[in-house]
């Protein structure tokens, strides 16, 4: 499909969403007014019958019966209406990203913001506007926090090529990406993940045998003992056993008491969950990885939905504890017992599995996010891995979070052999988008997605940027020792096994030119000899010597400008060789300064 059929596409279904939502709030309006009819007839009739005496009381019955049917009917079109405006929703969403209206309308992510992260702040990883506000569509937390460390720790080219094939499935899955969004938002509301597999997680409290055996055999007694105590007028076994069961219910009061409070906050989680998991379990897929997250849903041939919606009737049968009757009959069956051992016997075999449902869950939306992306942007293709290490060869490669209207590709190739481009330019020319480019194209490969350029070839890489070092006035420290403590940084990650791709913007431009020179060259060598490869910017023409003594793996490139009826033009193209001119002066006269 093209770019431009896929906001048809988006609108198409948004305007169908939206009709719905009208149709059933004119719907749900008939439905009030007829019911405040009712209502007045059965005040009617209840006057005529109670009151006046003129008809049967048996005529109530009719506009009850229709206001007790109706009241089901409008709880139906309520929950559909719901949906609709969900749905509704999520079309606005995706059809905002298509159209670059995404900022700020999204979930941002900021929790997930480590400073000390080698690249996350640098790339604008979270926050308002950021790369993850812009690819997730996971509508729980699990997901959201699966996609993070996607972004955040990239993944090795095995683990690459089985989500690429994932990905390539969910693509033309529009209605699934729709369903798992409408239906996260109650997940995302009521599920509580962490506390959810804890509560499988936990020890059993009532594990032994013998004492359910114990518990069904005095319930047993209790009940053919109540029968000889009716026919045969014979108290005394009735007594022996109930006193019995007694006993033993308090002996196990503690645990029956845990076990019952503790199911209820699980359960109602649960029954959320499994309308996510319902969605999941209709699905057929071909991919290894979607292939396999499918069959860890279900235990012994059963999907969980049906093992949830079993746990789901034990609660049914706790909360009826409430009804007076069986007020009665609890102390003498046991009733409060038997269920307790059930709900232990649910959590023993299926509690340990949550976890694995909810990661299931995660990932898919995760998958699923990534899919997204790639089905907005058919023409962004996956990255090759290659084996030929340390390599990035881009064509055609630009920022992603830029409208494609505005981007203006580059190519660009690092690799064994050359191993360190010095980009110098005037200021806003484009150097340091140039690195955020690089480096945002470089997350998305390393975490499964598409690319937005027209070829990228690259090698398992670690990723490290100097862009957005500041000061901090909490932490006591310059801007000059931020930046320092992030280059030893890097070079640290730069010693490991896989190779670093370093991002340096104005390499210590905090310092005088003198001392910059000799660490500006001295950090360069240091990541150079350690096989990194990477770009530094720099507008200070005398460090663009440092490329002279480590030619050829290292070079100069830059962006040039130039002056048209009086105003600075860029074209951001990356060229060969050394910027000639900066144009520091002219920006400085163009906003009135006299120099």
């Amino acid at each position: 499909m093209a770019a431009s059929e896929i906001g048809v596409e988006y609108r198409r279904r948004l305007q169908t969403s939206r009709a719905a939502l009208d149709r059933l709030g004119c719907l749900h309006i008939r439905i009030g007014n007829v019911q405040i009819g009712l209502g007045a007839l059965l005040v009617a009739f209840a006057l005529l019958a109670l009151v006046w005496h003129v008809i049967s009381v048996l005529w109530m019955l009719l506009p009850l019966v229709a206001i007790v049917a109706l009241a089901v009917v409008h709880g139906g079109v309520l929950r559909r209406r719901t949906l609709a405006g969900r749905v509704a929703a999520f079309y606005e969403f995706v059809l905002d990203r298509v159209e670059d209206r995404w900022a700020g309308k999204g979930e941002a992510g900021e929790r997930f913001l480590d400073q000390a992260h080698p690249y996350a702040k640098d790339l604008d990883l979270f926050g308002h506007g950021s790369l993850f506000e812009y690819l997730s569509m996971a509508r729980t937390r699990g997901g959201e926090e699966m996609l993070a460390r996607w972004l955040l720790r990239a993944a090795p080219p095995e683990e690459l090529t089985i989500r690429h094939e994932a990905v390539r499935e969910l693509i033309p899955r529009l209605d699934l990406r729709e369903q798992l969004a409408v239906l996260g938002e109650d997940v995302r509301a009521g599920v509580h993940p962490d506390a959810l597999s804890a509560w499988g997680a936990e020890p059993p409290r009532l594990a032994s045998a013998r004492l359910w055996v114990l518990a069904a055999s005095l319930s047993a007694l209790a009940l053919a003992t109540g029968l000889l105590w009716i026919l045969k007028g014979v108290p005394s076994p009735f007594i022996v056993v109930f006193v019995a069961g007694r006993l033993l219910a308090y002996r196990l009061r503690h645990d029956i008491g845990h076990v019952v409070a503790a199911v209820d906050q699980p359960g109602r989680d649960l029954q959320l969950l499994s309308q996510v998991l319902v969605v999941l379990e209709r699905q057929n897929f071909a991919s290894k990885r979607l292939a396999a997250l499918r069959a860890e849903l279900e235990i012994e041939g059963h999907p969980p939905s049906q093992r949830i919606a079993r746990l789901g009737r034990l609660i049914e049968l706790l909360d009826s504890r409430d009804n007076v009757l069986m007020r009665v009959i609890d102390p003498i069956v046991l009733w409060t017992p038997h269920l307790a051992f059930a709900v232990e016997a649910w959590r023993r075999k299926s509690g340990p599995h949550l976890a694995r449902w909810l990661a299931v869950v995660s990932e898919m939306e995760s998958l699923l996010s990534l899919a997204g992306y790639s089905y907005e942007h058919p023409a962004d293709p996956f990255p090759e891995f290659t084996g030929e290490s340390p390599c990035f060869e881009a064509e055609a490669l630009a920022h992603p979070l830029i409208p494609e209207t505005r981007a203006v590709p580059n190519d660009l190739r690092l690799d064994g052999h050359l191993r360190v481009l010095l980009v110098s330019g005037s200021n806003m020319s484009g150097k340091s988008t140039l690195l955020r480019t690089v480096g945002t194209n470089a997350i998305l490969a390393l975490a499964g997605a598409p690319v937005r350029a027209r070829r990228l070839r690259i090698s398992p890489l670690q990723v490290g940027a100097s862009i957005r070092t500041l000061d901090s006035l909490q932490s006591g420290t310059s801007r000059f020792y931020a930046e320092i403590l992030r280059l030893r940084q890097l070079v640290e990650l730069a010693g490991a096994t896989t190779p670093l791709l370093f991002l340096l913007d104005e390499l210590l431009h905090g310092t005088n030119s003198h001392d910059r020179r000799i660490g500006a060259e001295g950090v360069v060598r240091a990541l150079y000899a350690k096989g990194a490869l990477g770009l530094v910017t720099t507008h200070d023409l005398a460090l663009a010597e440092i490329a002279d003594g480590l030619a050829p793996h290292v070079a100069n490139v830059h962006f040039q400008d130039h002056i048209e009826n009086g105003r600075i033009r860029f074209d951001y193209r990356l060229r060969p060789g050394l910027v000639e001119h900066s144009n520091a002066l002219e920006l400085m006269r163009s906003v009135g300064l006299d120099v």
